[in-house]
């Protein structure tokens, strides 16, 4: 698997950080995804940065 398609995102309610796998030719905005963040213990919402 190439490196392009790999992510990062971070959870909009702490500093964790997280990365995952995209589709470049089917996403065109960023991504965001609700994924669980052990820092809090609860499922949140995670968006995109920068690599």
């Amino acid at each position: 698997m190439s490196q392009d398609h790999i992510v990062k995102i971070k959870s909009t309610e702490s500093k964790h950080v997280r990365y995952d796998v995209r589709n470049k030719k089917r996403v065109e905005k960023k991504l965001e995804l609700k994924k669980y963040d052990p820092t809090l213990k609860k499922v949140v919402t995670y968006k995109e940065i920068k690599k």
